[in-house]
């Protein structure tokens, strides 16, 4: 069994993942999937490279996310592009891993910011959304990854909205009352898809 994993930027997505896998769930973060398709000599990166010059290229060849959020954010036209090379390479990967995965795990996570958006919850049985309120998203971006209040609001509204997100759910985890009560009900979710096929 797959279960979806979403919620908005800053919810807790990652945490939430590595409570489930301290509980023996096998796990697959898109995001770390989405950083592996640009590395260098990856095709996507040279793509990306040839449609916006070495201002999205950092000194040691890498990507540089941060010019390139930029241009995509400004841009929707180009987010959409960057869609289209990057996300069924993403795709296929996540499919490989998944399937390993399911072969030695209880049930398996796809941990997604964008599980709906991208259309990845064709991938999965159920879904599970981390929410917190939308200002504590912003609070806790702002203080972990040191961006523009502005950019931050650009990624918010990129995203689904939070009360559409949570109506797509079949399951929500409440992370906004400490790690204690998000870890109770990991462990309650845990029973439930350990003793369900569906």
């Amino acid at each position: 069994m797959i279960i979806g994993v979403t919620g908005g930027i800053g919810s807790g997505k990652s945490t939430v993942a590595r409570a489930f896998g301290e509980l023996g769930a096998g796990w697959v973060d898109a995001d770390d999937v989405a950083r592996e398709v640009v590395a260098p000599g990856e095709p996507a990166l040279a793509a990306i490279a040839e449609r916006f010059g070495e201002q999205v290229i950092n000194e040691d060849g890498t990507l540089n996310r941060a010019a390139l959020r930029q241009i995509v954010f400004d841009d929707p036209s180009q987010r959409v592009w960057l869609e289209s090379i990057t996300h069924p390479r993403i795709r296929e990967r996540l499919l490989a891993q998944l399937e390993r995965l399911n072969a030695i795990s209880p049930y398996v996570l796809l941990v997604s910011p964008l599980l709906f958006e991208s259309g990845q919850d064709a991938l999965v049985n159920r879904t599970l959304v981390v929410d917190v309120p939308e200002n504590e998203q912003l609070a806790r971006t702002l203080a972990r990854d040191k961006v523009s209040e502005a950019q931050v609001r650009a990624i918010l509204a990129a995203q689904l909205p939070r009360n559409e997100r949570l109506a797509r759910a079949d399951d929500v985890i409440d992370n906004s009352h400490g790690l204690d009560y998000t870890h109770q009900q990991v462990s309650a979710l845990d029973q439930r898809y350990r003793n369900s096929r569906c």
